[in-house]
């Protein structure tokens, strides 16, 4: 059997990979029943038996991908702390620093806002699979508490009222926040890309080799292949094309109001 994080080779009585010294524990049930499926793959002749098999290993797969994503309290807790409280009182201390401390110039401010989310967003979403939506409103948080936050920090010392006095000051306030979010958003999607091309590097080996078999006993094999491809390169590329967008909003936003 191959390992899923380099594809070397391991004994079926390994534990950790003599390559990559990567931890199998978690992957050896699925290691040992794919290789299973491999070997009565290559004993039976039947397309119609092939394409169970494939169906079968693709279950698999997701329900380990599932087995992943359902994660315990205690690290939902660790990762809001690290990827959204972190980040929120970066930010704080970078306002205080610019606009109090040493009283320069809000572009760096502006700038470092754009910058600081999308680390913290890419490596929380390059790690593992995550669901969409409870990091959404995660990011509805960040942004709006940062933006809040900052002027709190303003309104200590020179007295001014914490919430927007006007529509203008409530633009400026939307498009700010709007900024940090798609910082945030641009990590997201650019971990989310990276993370599924790692997944897709552990699946390769196996899905191409399914394909041959099933393309060699079929006459569309060559149409199965190249629709393989082309899924493949969309899934890849997509979301890059995607993160490029976003950051372009994220900068537009966020510094609309200082140049224009």
């Amino acid at each position: 059997m191959n390992c899923p994080y380099c594809l070397s080779e391991v004994s079926e009585e390994a534990h950790v990979c003599k390559t990559c010294s990567r931890d199998l524990y978690l992957f050896k049930p699925m290691m040992t029943k794919i290789a299973s499926l491999e070997g009565q793959l290559a004993s039976v002749p039947s397309q119609e038996v092939n394409e169970l098999r494939i169906a079968e290993l693709e279950y698999l797969l997701d329900e380990q991908n599932r087995k992943l994503a359902n994660r315990s309290l205690s690290t939902w807790i660790k990762d809001i702390a690290l990827y959204l409280i972190v980040p929120l009182l970066l930010l704080l201390l970078a306002h205080w620093l610019i606009a109090i401390v040493y009283d320069t110039k809000m572009i760096y401010l502006r700038i470092i806002s754009m910058i600081l989310p999308l680390p913290f967003a890419y490596f929380l979403f390059k790690g593992h699979a995550h669901r969409l939506f409870p990091w959404f409103v995660g990011v509805v948080f960040l942004a709006i508490a940062s933006v809040i936050g900052m002027s709190w920090i303003t309104s200590l010392v020179d007295h001014s009222p914490v919430w927007p006095q006007n529509l203008f000051e409530w633009r400026e306030v939307l498009e700010y926040s709007a900024s940090i979010a798609f910082s945030f958003l641009t990590g997201m999607l650019l971990g989310g890309v990276a993370y599924g091309s790692k997944q897709r590097r552990r699946q390769a080996g196996i899905i191409n080799a399914l394909i041959k078999i099933a393309s060699t006993q079929s006459a569309g094999g060559v149409s199965m292949q190249g629709m393989h491809g082309l899924m493949k390169t969309l899934h890849e590329y997509g979301g890059t094309v995607v993160a490029f967008g976003t950051t372009a909003v994220s900068i537009y936003t966020g510094l609309k109001g200082m140049i224009g």
